[in-house]
Parts: C-alpha cells; structure tokens; sequence
C-alpha cells in the first residue's frame, strides 16, 4: 500500500479480525514537484507568500484547535514582519474531515485535536490548490498532486520535524534521506495473530522486500507516476530489525 492505512481500513480489519494487521516499510511514496507526476502530501501556500517554512507543532497550531502551545491564528504568529501580512487572519484550506487523508494526518501527525472552526474542508485536492492559489493568505493541506496541475500561483511549504530544526522539502534527497515529516512510506500490510510467528514463506518474502536487491527494485520505480524511493539506512535498519524480531 503506496499510503498509511486509513482509520477506515483498520477498523474494518479490527472487525474482522479482533487485532491489527503487521506493517513493514519497505519504502516512501512519492517526491516533488514532478510534472506530471504525483507530488506527496504537503503544504501549500501563495506563491507571494513570504514565510520560508513551518514546524510540524506550528501546523497543527495553525490546522487544529486546543494545542497545549496555543491556536496560531494570524501571519504575525509566525513571524511574519511583512505589515502585508503580520496583522492578517491565516485562511485554512484542506480536504473533508472524512476518515480518509485529512483524518489520518490529522491523527497521525497533528496530535489527533479537532480541526480548528478556520479549517475550510473542500471536496477535492484541486480545489485546495485553487483556493491557495486565489487568496495571499491562505494555507492549504492535501494529500498526493499532479504537480502539471498545480498552479505557479502556489508552493510547497518548507517544513521540520522539529521547532526550530531545518526545513525540509518533498524533493527527492529529502525523502530519500527520511527527513520530509509527511513523507508516506510503502508499506506490505501481513495478517498475522499477535503473538504468533510469522509463516517462514511470508518472512522471507518480506526479508527480500527489504535486501538491497528488494530496495533496488523500489529505487528502479523512481521515475514512474507513484515515484517511489528507496528507505534511507536508519529507516531500512529498524523495518530489518522489527522483523527479524519475530
């Protein structure tokens, strides 16, 4: 699966199944922009934009409501000196709400708080975009973009993992470097009952998944419309080591 499973997708296997399903990453989904191919997740801002980038804490203090830091509600917030933009309401676009993406992230990576009431859900990754590209002060979140269909009035926003640390891109070496924070990894997804080994034909499959032959395989899709990359040596280690411990 080219995306992290889905709060749908899990419950429905929880369901059946009383327990989790076991997730290897055998790599990342995607790098970019790349017209016109997929660009991974990202933030997006108006191009005449001038904030260079954002931490992973600011987004969710910018995107979600009730953060132990503070909602951030305006430019200035962010310091952001420009009197075009320092007294000016940050304008919060993204997509619905709806047990799919935007769910997920919010999950995932954004503490699992509510949208803040300034989130605008859209229907489509399109109309994030479009609306970004129409308003100086807007900030939009989608998942995977055409990138030929992105506009030059928007552009990826630089983010960090941390406050403070140095911001990174959905470019190729940052991916590949493990560095992006909202990169998707590739994952293999194996019904196993907790506790229990894993079949020795399933193992050594997912073994070969992650040899150097199994991540030259994902490296030799790199120019293909998904854009996969290979797992940097400090994400191929701990996946190595996950499984071997069963």
């Amino acid at each position: 699966m080219s995306r992290e499973i889905w709060l749908g997708d899990m419950n429905g296997f929880k369901q059946v199944k009383g327990y989790e399903p076991f997730d290897i990453r055998i790599g990342y989904s995607g790098f970019g922009p790349r017209a016109p191919h997929k660009t991974p997740p990202a933030l997006y801002v108006n191009a005449k934009n001038p904030l260079p980038g954002l931490s992973l804490t600011q987004v969710a203090q910018i995107l979600t409501a009730g953060q132990p830091q503070g909602d951030i509600n305006t430019w200035g917030q962010l310091g952001v000196t420009d009197e075009r933009w320092k007294p000016r309401r940050i304008h919060v676009y993204g997509l619905r709400d709806d047990g799919g993406f935007a769910t997920n992230l919010r999950i995932d990576k954004l503490g699992g708080l509510p949208f803040s009431a300034k989130y605008e859900a859209l229907p489509t990754r399109e109309d994030v975009i479009a609306a970004v590209a129409n308003d100086v002060y807007g900030i939009g979140l989608t998942g995977w973009v055409n990138a030929a269909k992105t506009s030059t009035d928007v552009r990826v926003l630089a983010l960090s993992e941390k406050s403070g640390g140095p911001l990174k891109t959905p470019d190729y070496n940052d991916v590949a470097a493990g560095a992006y924070p909202l990169s998707a990894y590739l994952h293999l997804y194996v019904d196993r009952v907790p506790g229990q080994k894993l079949t020795p034909f399933i193992k050594e499959y997912l073994r070969l998944a992650l040899s150097d032959e199994g991540q030259q395989l994902v490296r030799n899709q790199r120019e293909s419309e998904e854009g996969y990359v290979p797992l940097s040596a400090a994400d191929l280690q701990r996946e190595r080591e996950k499984l071997e411990a069963l």
